[in-house]
């Protein structure tokens, strides 16, 4: 026999269930049968919700509960009719709505007018519920869209001319969502501001008693220059993106640097290599080279010129994935004692903080010195790093050599460190013919894998993933080569190269096992390469081939060389004969042309 629930034993028993009773800030939560939608901040409206879940933010998830005794059944369409009505209303503010439909044992959710198949069959606490924005499979065509429209946002209404303080200016706004600071729309730009360097300061005063260089993130966001303030319509409108992107960033489907990626890649849209040399690193290859050096959530990874952070966010992801989740204690040690960065450009070192601390931590063993000095290297020396994923600068102008030199000196004997670098810039550095590059005589280049020829799309450099062994001499021994011609990713009109037909993960897996096992059947790229005689992958020539019209022409050019003929007079002339003194007959797709002869001539 089933007892009997009143409604209202529902309704209470919900309140505790989904927590409508905490004590939390910001936000007006409740149950009951009198309080009207009026009395809850809708102006006019006299609907009456049984429970509600209303944060002051405007951006974040609101939940409207409806309640039913347990004897009702609630697959009825007007008990669905009534909460979508309630729904509509809280939809007048929130663009992010629940609604929950629960008679104590049954129930049905909405996010929006949606009904949802795949949610518990029972009630949960309130977190599972605002979770269900945040878990959907995260829609990269909108990302491209909204990082284009914060962009252009910056650039034009606000005047932020400097393409590194549109990074940051965006960055630390999502810093401050991260960190639930109050943004919303009809704030004043000095109100937007001020929440974001506060938000700022309190989350960093820990960190900063730890890595005083931390302070060049506020510093530099106080630098930032504009040339209007005033248009209240871009800042909401800068607030809107700014909510949107935070959600794909703290999306349970995100993948370290694949929406931040996105982010970067547009802000550098116009700039494809910066004014310190780097080149941001595609968020596939980022994937690509953590397997490749086969990371695991006990390595302690270095990335002596960071940049933006894209190798450290793709490790601090992938590890805390491999130690069981974010809500695990391995998480939290691998963020503040796994993670090393050094970047010497004092604004890109801003975005790289602003990226890890996006990500709740990483970011106190970030710091900001150059990587050719005697500082960092007594700085990595003390970290006993064991794996290393770099992107450096390639110019000798910015010391790439002296930087890849200068970490492999420092990382004890063995660690696997992986560079991009162009294809023969080892060659290019050539002291003796014995050892070939002076890095050889001290560290054991194992592997390379030539990339695309258009991975760096726009930037005009071939490049390869460079394997070492640190502290072992090459001494002859033979380097293996492989060469990825296709990674599948097609250009987009003004968004770069992207994976839109999702090949690139089967290639992936592909290129890792055909690498770790040492065996190449799809495309028999495989090589072995002498050290002594080359530091790249060797392309295959292409055969010599002579075609019959190629003998032909060569004849022609000497005849008329030799009997003094201007080609270019002759060929005119020839054209005019055939088209104007000839017959022409044109039946279907078919030609003929037929030269009546010259009697004269």
């Amino acid at each position: 026999m089933v007892t009997y629930i009143t409604e209202d034993e529902v309704r209470d028993n919900s309140k505790i269930v989904l927590g409508f009773d905490d004590n939390e800030k910001d936000v007006l939560q409740g149950t009951g049968q009198i309080t009207t939608f009026n009395q809850l901040g809708f102006k006019g409206n006299n609907n009456k919700p049984d429970g509600w879940y209303l944060p002051n933010n405007y951006f974040d998830v609101a939940i409207i509960l409806e309640t039913k005794a347990n004897t009702v059944d609630i697959h009825v369409d007007k008990w669905r009719d009534e909460l979508l009505k309630n729904v509509q209303i809280a939809s007048t503010k929130y663009s992010k709505v629940i609604g929950i439909l629960y008679n104590g044992s049954d129930i049905r959710v909405f996010r929006g007018n949606e009904e949802l198949d795949s949610v518990a069959s029972t009630l949960q606490h309130k977190s599972y519920y605002i979770k269900l924005y945040t878990s959907q499979k995260i829609d990269k065509k909108k990302i491209f869209n909204l990082t284009k429209q914060i962009n252009d946002c910056l650039h034009n209404k606000f005047g932020i001319k400097n393409l590194y303080h549109r990074m940051i200016f965006t960055a630390c706004a999502l810093v401050a969502k991260r960190y639930n600071a109050y943004l919303n729309k009809g704030m004043n730009f000095e109100t937007l501001k001020t929440s974001i360097v506060s938000t700022l300061d309190l989350q960093l005063a820990e960190d900063k008693q730890k890595n005083a260089k931390l302070n060049l993130l506020t510093e530099i966001y106080q630098e930032i220059k504009y040339n209007s303030t005033s248009n209240q319509e871009a800042i909401d409108d800068f607030i809107l993106y700014v909510t949107q992107i935070s959600e794909c960033v703290n999306s349970d489907n995100w993948n370290g640097e694949d929406v931040m990626g996105i982010f970067f890649n547009e802000f550098n849209r116009y700039k494809k290599k910066s004014e310190s040399g780097q080149v941001f690193t595609p968020d596939h290859i980022t994937s690509f080279m953590y397997r490749l050096l086969d990371i695991s959530k006990d390595d302690r990874v270095l990335d002596a010129a960071c940049g933006s952070g894209a190798f450290l966010v793709k490790s601090m992801c992938n590890m805390i994935k491999g130690a069981g989740g974010v809500n695990t204690s391995e998480a939290s040690l691998i963020k503040s004692e796994q993670l090393f960065g050094i970047e010497f450009d004092r604004e890109i070192f801003a975005l790289a903080c602003a990226n890890m601390l996006i990500h709740k931590d990483g970011k106190t063993n970030i710091t900001q010195m150059d990587t050719r000095s005697q500082e960092a290297i007594d700085w990595i020396k003390e970290k006993n790093i064991t794996k290393v994923l770099m992107n450096p600068p390639y110019e000798r102008k910015y010391g790439c050599l002296d930087i890849v030199g200068n970490v492999l000196d420092s990382v004890p004997t063995g660690t696997k460190c992986a560079f991009i670098l162009p294809d023969k810039k080892l060659e290019k550095d050539k002291t003796d013919k014995k050892f070939g590059n002076k890095l050889l005589k001290k560290h054991r280049l194992t592997t390379i894998v030539k990339l695309p020829e258009n991975l760096f799309f726009g930037v005009g450099v071939t490049t390869s993933i460079f394997v070492f062994e640190a502290g072992k001499a090459q001494e002859g021994k033979s380097i293996i080569g492989y060469y990825i011609e296709e990674d599948g990713l097609e250009t987009v009109k003004n968004q770069g190269r992207q994976d839109i037909r999702d090949k690139w993960p089967e290639k992936e897996d592909y290129w890792i096992r055909a690498i770790h096992n040492g065996d190449e059947p799809l495309y028999g790229t495989r090589q072995i390469i002498n050290p002594k005689e080359h530091l790249s992958y060797q392309m295959p020539e292409l055969p010599f081939e002579v075609f019959e019209d190629d003998f032909v022409k060569t004849i022609m050019d000497y005849e008329m060389f030799q009997r003094r003929i201007d080609s270019k007079e002759f060929g005119d002339a020839l054209l005019q004969k055939v088209l104007y003194g000839s017959e022409v007959n044109i039946t279907g797709d078919d030609i003929s042309i037929k030269i009546h002869k010259n009697e004269e001539n």
